[in-house]
């Protein structure tokens, strides 16, 4: 998850537009500090924080990339995001980076240290608040919300308000910002003439119209919601619909347990107040044990409830001061109980999922209770024995019960919580309640049994690999992806994107095990599609409770036990390193007679342009090959195929490299196309993976294997040539040595060039590719899970690219010029060679008729020495660099007497000339 902190003030208007889905432009105007947070979608939180202190504005960006929270993050990764946040602030002195590295490890976790300090933090930000109240006030609503990074960051913004050099740099910051330009202030009412309203003026309207819409918006409001849920899962899941309740239960108002709308009532007008004080309070009673389960008496009448405020009721002022009193302080019952009963009929919908259905269950339970003990006054009132302080006196244990319940009611409602964010809401309500017994155990009461169903799904996933979510409540989402495009698709989405962990639905107490329960479920179903019996030996039920470690323990079995059998799977059953090292024949040139015995026999047929190549014969071809060398005795030669590319090696290599960058039009318009594109420039193996091993060589690693192929295959295609040289101008030689002074150097030059070919194969097959595969095999024998495989795989072929020069554009650019070099050469000499055979040229005719070649042999020979220059100096660079030393054991290759060393030091020398002045 990546967090954005946003530390700023205006002191006016702030406006601000982004592009999300859930709002695109918001526009706030407040005298006061205020917090807003928006969640933008599954993986990112955006939390925008204003805060003011006197008339000083203050500007500040945070950005940590933590994975999936600050606890996921690495000590070294926390070190570095704070180092560079204090670099660009300018803060220098104080603990620096260690003492908020310290504060940030040591509050990222929801214990009582950490709620005692983001109480403290709060009440220093209220006291640098122009407006306490109003920040006070946002505090509790974002908290009411279940917003779970609002203490961490109120208590970073705490502490960064008490470092006084951070809070000049933040001034001057936001001085420099408004200086570029700072949003318009908005236009005062008085300014433009408007009537200014009293607090009462408004009250009233607002009532007014709370009354006309009362009846119809409520309603409407909680109709669209459901419509909404129930659009969302259908367009997701159109082949499991959500059952519907039928239109009755919504339309009848009666059914619901609670009071009946009706239009609002300024005053209660009855006959009660010429009572004597008892007559009012057998009245009175009557009327409360109507009101508290939700029925409207005489003296007593509820008011419509306006959007999510708690009810209220309004009671009879004639009734005596005492009578009053009691009633007003019996009447918070009623009002939870109406909050509680509302969320109950609400949530108990299909829409709101399974989680908010065991809630509700469980808050039924609770409500039964309650109006048990109402009808047990009741009874106690026909009998002439209660009285209006007995019935607040019994009502006492009830009234923090209910309490609670309609807190938890409200804070769902308000936060939209479903699955997982309502597990977590109820979870930190549970751990908050520590030393108030009544209170956490009716809250572990309720996060018990709402915890079942979220646990059901769970079991099934880390035991079986099945997911059964059909409310998109669990923290794990499956994405409809065919494993049989993995062959297709360069990028490797299936294992990436089949399944996926939604940030928002994991429940606070599993956040640490998120990880390894979405790769537990991702295990075990990869090898229950292969038709194999997964089902966990040590699968226990997962119930909810305080300890942690009872349910961390059960998914950590089975987390052993599914990347155990995967594993195995396909080590033992799927051979995945003999798959490898089939792979390693063919790809990687392992075999050596096989592709002497290949290059023979397609010779003729490779020089031909591409599109006049007939790839039936080059599959005979390479069948023949495959029976005539030791490759025979491979078992998986038959999944071998040959592919012909668009494009040759070292264009595609660039173009792979260009991505997304500047380069990337250039290559384009550089090389619009290899429309002469011949059969050896466009050679390069494929090989046949199915599934499961398609997710470890998925068709992302095949590319990798073909650009390594295609770069050393050429580079044998190219020694060939040489070679080829050698034997097809002995004759030359024996006429022309004693003649030709130019023959002696143009043999030179095809040494050193053939010099320069092997030394580099050599360095990739022997000095990079051997022992990287080495390591490779002996990682994946210590691999404790796919994921390490996977890992180990990516990092050779990484690692085996890099080092073999082909993710370097510039490296990569000089060798090709090389190699085109050392074509073109070969390509003089041979047409000399075949120009001596045809025309029998005398020694006497040579030098007057091949003048020419002696000069083009010189200009050979002066651009190669140039190029395998800038090469060794571009080696150098790179090597000390970015210290990749692997590389300089190319230059002593290169250079193994010296010859070299004393232009390549002239150049650095030039260079540090260069850079100094």
């Amino acid at each position: 998850m990546s967090l954005e902190f946003i530390f700023l003030s205006w002191g006016s208007t702030w406006r601000r537009s982004r592009a999300v889905t859930r709002s695109a432009e918001e526009e706030r105007r407040d005298d006061g500090a205020f917090l807003l947070m928006k969640s933008l979608p599954d993986s990112e939180q955006l939390l925008d924080v204003t805060f003011y202190r006197s008339s000083k504005p203050f500007f500040l960006v945070l950005r940590l990339d933590a994975g999936n929270s600050l606890r996921g993050m690495s000590e070294f990764r926390i070190h570095h995001d704070v180092n560079e946040l204090l670099s660009l602030l300018d803060v220098r002195g104080g603990d620096g980076a260690e003492g908020y590295i310290d504060l940030l490890q040591k509050h990222r976790a929801p214990y009582v240290t950490t709620t005692v300090s983001a109480h403290g933090a709060k009440v220093k930000l209220a006291e640098f608040s122009k407006t306490p109240e109003d920040f006070l006030r946002k505090y509790e609503e974002l908290k009411s919300k279940n917003v779970r990074q609002l203490d961490p960051l109120v208590y970073l913004l705490s502490r960064l308000c008490e470092d006084p050099q951070t809070l000049r740099r933040l001034q001057q910051n936001a001085r420099d910002r408004s200086e570029a330009g700072a949003p318009p202030a908005a236009p005062s009412a008085t300014a433009t003439g408007a009537t200014v309203m009293s607090m009462r003026e408004l009250d009233e309207l607002r009532k007014k119209i709370g009354n006309a819409t009362a009846l119809s918006s409520a309603p409407l409001s909680t109709e669209v919601t459901r419509k909404m849920l129930r659009d969302k899962h259908n367009k997701k899941n159109p082949a499991q619909l959500h059952p519907v309740f039928p239109g009755w239960a919504y339309e009848r108002p009666a059914l619901l347990g609670d009071f009946v709308a009706g239009p609002a009532v300024a005053a209660v007008d009855s006959a009660a107040g010429s009572l004597a004080p008892a007559a009012q309070e057998h009245l009175v009673l009557e009327d409360l044990l109507f009101v508290l389960v939700g029925v409207d008496g005489r003296d007593v009448i509820s008011q419509p409830v306006l959007g999510r405020q708690n009810r209220s009721f309004v009671v009879d002022a004639a009734l005596d001061a005492s009578v009053k009193e009691l009633v007003h302080r019996i009447l918070p019952v009623a009002s939870y109980y109406s909050a509680v009963t509302r969320f109950v009929e609400e949530k108990s919908s299909f829409e709101y999922g399974q989680v908010n259905h065991a809630l509700t269950a469980a808050m039924r339970t609770l409500l039964k209770e309650y109006l048990i003990l109402v009808a047990q006054l009741e009874h106690v009132h026909r009998r002439g024995l209660l009285s209006l302080q007995k019935l607040w006196f019994y009502l006492q244990p009830t009234m923090r019960t209910m309490d609670i319940l309609a807190s938890i009611a409200s804070s769902v409602d308000k936060g939209e919580c479903m699955g997982g964010a309502t597990l977590s809401l109820l979870h930190d309500r549970t751990f908050n309640f520590t030393g108030d017994a009544q209170a956490q155990e009716v809250c572990l009461y309720l996060t018990k049994a709402a915890s079942v169903p979220y646990f059901e799904i769970l079991e099934k996933w880390i035991y079986r690999g099945i997911i059964r979510d059909p409310y998109s409540e669990f923290m794990v989402e499956e994405h409809e992806l065919q494993k049989e495009n993995i062959q297709e698709d360069y990028n490797d989405k299936y294992w990436d994107q089949r399944y996926t962990v939604v940030q928002h639905r994991i429940p606070s107490f599993l956040q640490k095990m998120a990880d390894k329960i979405l790769n537990t479920g991702k295990y075990l179903n990869v090898v229950r599609e292969c038709g194999r019996d997964v089902t966990c030996p040590d699968a226990k039920e997962v119930v909810y409770t305080l300890k942690e470690r009872a349910y961390v323990e059960h998914i950590e079995k089975a987390f052993n036990y599914a990347s155990k059998v995967l594993l195995r799977f396909l080590l033992d059953e799927k051979e995945l390193v003999a798959r490898l090292r089939s792979i390693k024949h063919y790809f990687l040139l392992d075999k050596g007679d096989f592709f002497v015995h290949f290059m023979d026999l397609t010779d003729e047929e490779l020089r031909k342009p591409v599109d006049d190549i007939v790839p039936p014969r080059l599959e005979a071809l390479l069948e023949l090959a495959l029976r005539m060398s030791t490759a025979n005795t491979d078992p998986f030669k038959d999944d071998l195929k040959i592919d012909l590319m668009p494009n040759d090696v070292i264009t595609q290599l660039l173009r792979v490299l260009a991505i997304e960058t500047k380069q990337e039009k250039s290559v384009a318009q550089a090389e619009p196309g290899d429309a002469a594109l011949s059969g050896l420039e466009a050679f390069s193996f494929d090989y046949v993976v199915k599934w499961p091993l398609s997710l470890i060589i998925s068709r992302k690693a095949l590319t990798r294997y073909q650009m390594l192929f295609r770069h050393m295959f050429y580079c044998k295609h190219v020694e060939r040539l040489l070679c080829n040289v050698w034997i097809s101008n002995k004759h030359a030689n024996r006429h022309w040595s004693h003649a030709a002074k130019w023959f002696a150097a143009a043999f030179a030059l095809r040494q050193r060039m053939l010099n320069f070919v092997q030394n580099i194969q050599y360095y990739m097959m022997f000095e990079v590719i051997e022992p990287t595969w080495h390591l490779m095999e002996n990682n994946l024998k210590t691999a404790s899970n796919i994921d390490d495989v996977l890992w180990h795989h990516t990092g050779f072929l990484d690692n085996c690219l890099k080092d073999c020069m082909l993710t370097n554009p510039e490296l990569l650019r000089i060798f090709s010029k090389l190699m085109s070099l050392c074509v073109m050469f070969t390509g003089r000499m041979q047409r000399f060679a075949q120009n001596l055979r045809l025309e029998r040229l005398s020694p006497e005719e040579g030098p007057a008729s091949d003048a020419g070649l002696e000069a083009s042999i010189v200009n050979f020979d002066n651009n190669f020495s140039v190029l395998l220059l800038d090469l060794l100096d571009k080696l150098s660079i790179f090597s000390t660099n970015n210290c990749e030393h692997s590389m300089i054991s190319i230059i002593y290759r290169l250079d193994f007497n010296g010859f070299y060393a004393e232009r390549l030091e002239k150049m650095a020398v030039e260079r540090s000339h260069r850079a100094t002045t």
